[in-house]
């Protein structure tokens, strides 16, 4: 019996590092692309450079524009502004809006949440049209304001209705209980509440931050001038319609993808800890 629970283990462990190998198998190419001289795709199946270099780095966060303007700087400055703006305007009326859907009562309450489900049935590239005209309207086309209210009311809906759902495993005792010593539905909202929704708003900051670092389809159609682009438009200048500078266009993305993974992993514990937050202990 002991040696078949071995082999099951060594089948299982077997069975995990083969998918690993094939989930890391394309970044691996990234990576060989990112570090490779030559601008074209390699036909071997080897992942791993043969002449590595970073002219591919140094080239891409060198550019410049036609007036001498330092390209990469100022897209890292929109996209973190961008990110940055998007972030704390989802967090702050997500979270009050969610609060109030969970704690209280008022007319309109279950339309107004039915309409918020309604609007994640659509992409937000459906309505691409009537936010360009909205944009233009209130002169926010090319500016990162008008990138900003895109984004902000696209990651909304769901962020509410995330934070909500979060809201309701909180036991209202707490809050009961901060109300008979004399507190207000303010403090108990700061000074309980929110502490104990660390792990959700964690989560909420982290998807709202992504979706506006890595979207491209909006900020490529709002936005004109390059030196306002975000970074993921950045990277298009790198694919002609008759040539695709691979090794810029790989070592970029691997630029791009180091603020995300540093946000994910300075959230890690307060994401591990939303898996099991939120119970009542009796």
């Amino acid at each position: 019996m002991k040696r078949e629970s071995k082999l099951t283990l060594f089948a299982l462990h077997a069975g995990l590092t083969v998918i690993c190998a094939l989930t890391l198998y394309p970044v691996l190419w990234v990576v060989k692309l990112a570090f490779s001289r030559s601008q074209g795709l390699s036909l071997t199946l080897n992942p791993l450079p043969t002449d590595v270099t970073l002219s591919n780095f140094a080239e891409v966060l060198g550019s410049t524009d036609a007036q001498g303007r330092w390209l990469f700087g100022r897209q890292l400055w929109s996209s973190i502004v961008v990110s940055g703006a998007t972030t704390v305007v989802v967090l702050a009326l997500a979270v009050t809006a969610a609060y109030a859907l969970s704690r209280f009562r008022f007319p309109g309450k279950q339309a107004g949440m039915q309409g918020l489900l309604v609007t994640q049935m659509f992409p937000a590239t459906l309505m691409l049209v009537p936010l360009y005209s909205i944009l233009q309207t209130l002169h926010l086309l090319d500016s990162l304001g008008g990138l900003v209210l895109v984004y902000a009311t696209s990651a909304l809906p769901f962020c509410v209705w995330m934070l909500k759902g979060y809201f309701d495993t909180l036991p209202k005792e707490l809050e009961e209980a901060a109300v008979m010593d004399g507190a207000t539905t303010l403090q108990v909202f700061v000074k309980v509440v929110l502490p104990l929704a660390k792990p959700a708003l964690a989560v909420t900051a982290l998807f709202s931050f992504m979706q506006a670092w890595n979207e491209f389809i909006l900020a490529a159609t709002l936005l004109d001038d390059q030196a306002r682009f975000t970074l993921p438009v950045a990277l298009q200048r790198y694919v002609g319609e008759y040539k695709t500078e691979w090794g810029h266009f790989a070592a970029g993305a691997l630029l791009i993808s180091v603020p995300v993974m540093a946000l994910f992993f300075a959230l890690q514990r307060y994401l591990v800890g939303g898996l099991t937050a939120g119970a009542v202990k009796g």
